[in-house]
């Protein structure tokens, strides 16, 4: 799914009342914008990085609850082409292990696959004493 935006032209009266016409430019997404996007096998993160080199990105999860993806100097005499930072929490049903990211043409995608878990628990019979003793009596 794709969202196409149109631009609008604000009136010479908001020139006046804004610090500065730059706050409301053509563009309506900013320039650390992260596409998310579900499938029924995973979350996927999609981020436009022009010009950072792969060894800049730094995807991490913390605390198991929080994807971060941000841009970072290889060394102190570098910086990096953009500065870039976003944290996102999680969903509960996620496999944190198969989280894979890959960045081709600018654009880095971050897959986040599901986890399935079904509501019950399965008792296999095999398990279950031929004689069962009553402990206590419900009430």
């Amino acid at each position: 799914m794709e969202f196409s935006f149109p631009s609008y032209q604000l009136s010479p009266l908001y020139h006046y009342l804004l610090p500065s016409p730059a706050l409301f430019s053509n563009q309506l997404l900013p320039e650390n914008h992260v596409n998310w996007t579900q499938t029924p096998e995973a979350h996927v993160y999609s981020a436009d990085l022009p010009g950072v080199r792969r060894e800049e990105i730094k995807v991490e999860v913390e605390d198991s609850r929080y994807l971060i993806i941000r841009t970072e100097a290889i060394d102190d005499s570098t910086k990096p082409a953009m500065d870039f930072k976003r944290k996102f929490q999680l969903p509960g049903s996620i496999d944190i292990d198969g989280i894979s990211a890959k960045y081709e043409d600018g654009v880095l995608t971050v897959t986040v696959p599901r986890t399935f878990r079904r509501g019950g628990f399965y008792i296999d019979p095999a398990d279950v004493p031929d004689r069962v003793e009553v402990l206590a009596r419900a009430a």
